[in-house]
């Protein structure tokens, strides 16, 4: 099944300031609003006016099951992890109509540079693998694999949707 004639993938994310939310710093709160919500609203804002022309198009935004749940002292990623879920379901009802799909990712821990801090020590991975039902982290192409779907012609009915893609722990 082959893919839609275009596709935006939002990936991006910073976090600045990892600690009590009632310390954070405004420019490191302003820092990740920009980035994990204005970044993301803005691509959007632009694929869609070009997929609105050819009535066609694929949207899928990275979030975090940190949207779902926040962790301790990550409250303003998290919070715009949950407004990139929210996002998602708006755009989706307003896209939908042009042919264009608007869905969300929110994966657990996944090993890259963005998530070194969590997996760099074997303590590290053993503490989110016993919070896993699967026992682990995921790795980069598990999380691609929901990308693909998404984008493929076996995902043309899904829109407005969230994949929770975190190895069960929010089960």
């Amino acid at each position: 099944m082959g893919m839609a004639s275009d596709s935006l993938v939002n990936n991006a994310a910073t976090n600045p300031y990892f600690g009590p939310a009632i310390d954070m710093p405004e420019w490191a709160f302003d820092k990740t609003l920009e980035v994990n919500l204005k970044g993301y609203f803005v691509h959007i804002q632009q694929a869609a006016r070009l997929m609105k022309q050819q009535r066609s198009g694929n949207i899928i935004s990275v979030a975090s099951i940190a949207g779902l749940r926040p962790g301790p002292n990550e409250l303003t990623y998290a919070l715009t992890k949950a407004a990139v879920l929210n996002m998602t379901r708006g755009w989706a009802k307003e896209l939908g109509q042009f042919g264009i799909r608007v869905n969300a990712i929110a994966p657990g821990v996944v090993e890259t540079y963005f998530a070194s801090v969590l997996v760099d020590t074997e303590e590290k991975r053993q503490a989110i693998a016993s919070r896993t039902p699967v026992g682990r982290h995921a790795q980069p192409n598990e999380i691609a694999g929901a990308a693909v779907f998404l984008a493929s012609k076996m995902g043309s009915y899904v829109t407005g949707a969230t994949i929770v893609m975190d190895g069960g722990s929010s089960a």
